[in-house]
């Protein structure tokens, strides 16, 4: 698979998991914003690839909720043709700057390939920032 494939899966996951519903999974009432602003440093970072709070504390829920996203992330990378196997990394950071939700995307793919995108509010969209001519345009992803 392609790695603008891969992200989009992941941010697929990672905004089901931010939009405090979780279809994806069956679950109906998380918020992992809210759990942000009460952890340790107001982040929460999460390995959708073993399924896990790798940052953060959270409520037993969350990380159950969490844990079921393993799965999910398998289903739609075989849905997409693909594999999750096509992911050495694939981690997303949950934080909010008190008017808006956002976080990162972080993947790495099977050839090296790495990088970060940030989003912002629910559904989450690209940042956007100001390019040389003063355009408004999406934020660039590290790499």
């Amino acid at each position: 698979m392609k790695h603008g494939e891969l992200r989009s899966i992941v941010h697929n996951v990672a905004d089901s998991l931010a939009s405090g519903v979780g279809l994806l999974i069956g679950v109906y009432e998380m918020d992992v914003f809210r759990e942000a602003s009460c952890s340790p440093g107001r982040v929460i970072t999460v390995d959708f690839l073993r399924g896990e709070v790798i940052e953060g504390e959270v409520s037993s829920s969350l990380a159950g909720a969490v844990a079921r996203y393993r799965a999910a992330l398998d289903q739609l990378c075989r849905n997409s043709g693909g594999s999750v196997d096509a992911l050495r990394e694939a981690r997303v950071r949950y934080w909010s700057d008190h008017i808006t939700p956002l976080f990162s995307v972080t993947i790495e793919d099977s050839a090296g390939r790495r990088s970060t995108t940030e989003y912002a509010g629910i559904p989450g969209k690209r940042v956007k920032a100001m390019d040389e001519l003063g355009r408004l345009r999406p934020k660039a992803s590290a790499r």
